[in-house]
């Protein structure tokens, strides 16, 4: 695992598959995913305070993977919209990618990921709710990924975490292996008309000045 300074309050944990993100609020951490099931040993390395919460953008095994460990270790609050609960409880399974014909040599060339354990969603977040760190961080639902796919955006100090809603290999575009495309897409535009001076994704490196525009010529380059 890499520790990258994204900015000072917010460190990037880059692993071999995917990223989770701290964000620091003087002695509380907020974990924004937890990287694959044997991820959760690198993390801690990198706790330098109470982690007090984890946000799972959605289910996938590089974005969950690692949270029921942390929580039951740490006794840190789990949150994940509502759609994706069932599936990060282990009650049902998610549903499989619609691959583009772009995407299956790069979907196959993938190691296998371990399964992620089961772990209890202990609130179950929805649109535009605001969560209490980084100065109120909303909730933005952006279905397509999977169902219950969610951003977080900090307006105060100009931060989005976009999951796998956005990408940013080479340059800003949709995500990949999305369920749905047409709803992608939108959820794109939806994060492209938000103001953010810094964007991090689940895969490659974070944008840490003029994201805003990049998230818009993407959007305008995506139909």
């Amino acid at each position: 695992m890499d520790a990258i300074e994204v900015l000072p309050k917010l460190r990037m944990l880059r692993f071999p598959v995917g990223a989770a993100y701290l964000w620091r609020d003087g002695d509380e951490l907020t974990l924004i995913d937890t990287g694959t099931a044997e991820c959760a040993a690198e993390i801690e390395k990198a706790l330098d305070g109470e982690l007090r919460r984890i946000v799972l953008t959605h289910w996938n095994e590089d974005h969950a993977g690692s949270a029921a460990e942390l929580a039951a270790r740490h006794g840190a609050e789990v949150l994940a919209h509502r759609l994706e609960a069932p599936v990060i409880q282990g009650e049902a399974g998610g549903a499989p990618p619609v691959l583009e014909e772009f995407e299956l040599p790069i979907r196959a060339a993938l190691p296998p990921l371990p399964t992620a354990p089961p772990c209890l969603v202990d609130r179950r977040v929805e649109d535009g709710d605001v969560l209490d760190f980084g100065g109120g961080a909303v909730v933005v639902a952006v279905p397509g990924h999977t169902d219950g796919s969610i951003a977080l955006h900090l307006p105060g100090p100009g931060v989005l975490f976009t999951g796998d809603a956005v990408a940013n290999v080479g340059r800003t575009m949709l995500g990949v292996f999305n369920t749905d495309r047409a709803r992608a897409v939108e959820s794109l535009r939806r994060l492209a008309a938000l103001e953010v001076d810094t964007a991090v994704f689940g895969h490659a490196d974070p944008l840490a000045d003029g994201a805003s525009a990049a998230l818009q010529e993407a959007a305008a380059a995506t139909t």
